[in-house]
C-alpha cells in the first residue's frame, strides 16, 4: 500500500493485488461495494490521517479509482470542505461521491468469470434476469461468451464496463445460480483454448433470445 499527498486536500493510494487479498477483496467485491471494501476504505483513511495529517473530520469526500493492468487499484482521496451540518468521526460522514476511471488497457486484462454446474443453470439465470426486467445486460462487458470446460459452464465477461449502472443488482442475482471463479489469467487462457464454445459474444442475450420463454 503506497501513500502520495498530492496537496493538502487530496491523497492518493495505490492498493496492490497482495493488499487487495490481504482484506479478501477482488475486482467482484471491489465493483459491488462489499463490507470488506468498505473496511478497507475505512482503515484507508485512518493511515492517511495518522500518518500522513490527511484529516477527513468535517469534509465531503470524493473517491476516484483507477484500475490497473496488474490488479490492483489506484485510490484518489479529494477532501471538500462541507459546509453543512456532518457527524463526528469517520462514519458520521456522508458517503463519499466514487467515481471510477479505467485505462483501456485495464479493461482489457479485467474479467469476471461464472461457472454454472449446468447448461439448464445457465438458462434459469438468464430467465431470472429477464423476468426481473434488470435493463442493459448487453452493456456488462464487450465480450460476453459461454463455454463449456470439463463438465461445466464458465460465464466469461471481458473488457468489464465499468460504467455499467446496475452491477450490484447483476452480482446478487448471477451468484444465487453459478459460482465466481476468481479471474486467473492462464484459467481463462486454458478454456478458451481446450474449451468449446457455446455461444461466443452477446451469450446472455442470445440465451434469452432462444431459451426463455416469453
Amino acid at each position: 500500500m503506497k501513500f502520495e499527498k498530492v496537496n493538502n486536500d487530496k491523497i492518493k493510494i495505490t492498493l496492490s493485488m497482495d493488499d487487495l487479498e490481504a482484506n479478501d477483496i477482488d475486482l467482484h467485491s471491489f465493483m459491488s461495494n462489499s463490507s470488506e471494501t468498505q473496511s478497507l476504505f475505512l482503515s484507508v483513511l485512518d493511515k492517511a490521517e495518522k500518518d500522513y495529517g490527511f484529516c477527513t473530520d468535517n469534509y465531503r469526500l470524493r473517491v476516484e479509482t483507477l484500475a490497473l493492468d496488474n490488479g490492483g487499484f489506484i485510490l484518489t482521496i479529494t477532501r471538500i470542505k462541507d459546509s453543512g451540518k456532518v457527524g463526528t468521526g469517520v462514519l458520521g460522514k456522508k458517503k463519499p461521491k466514487v467515481s471510477r476511471k479505467n485505462p483501456v488497457s485495464a479493461l482489457q486484462f479485467a474479467s469476471l468469470v461464472y461457472r454454472f454446474n449446468c447448461f439448464d443453470d445457465f438458462c434459469e439465470f438468464v430467465n431470472f434476469l429477464h423476468n426481473s426486467k434488470l435493463s442493459g445486460t448487453s452493456r456488462l462487458a464487450k465480450n460476453i461468451s459461454l463455454y463449456s470446460f470439463n463438465n461445466y459452464f464458465y460465464l466469461i465477461l471481458s473488457n468489464i464496463n465499468l460504467k455499467y449502472s446496475n452491477w450490484k443488482e447483476f452480482y446478487s442475482t448471477v451468484t444465487e445460480f453459478g459460482t465466481y471463479i476468481t479471474p486467473n489469467a492462464s484459467f481463462i487462457a486454458k478454456i478458451y483454448e481446450v474449451g468449446k464454445v457455446v455461444v461466443k459474444n452477446n451469450a446472455i442475450k442470445t440465451c434469452e433470445k432462444y431459451f426463455v420463454e416469453k
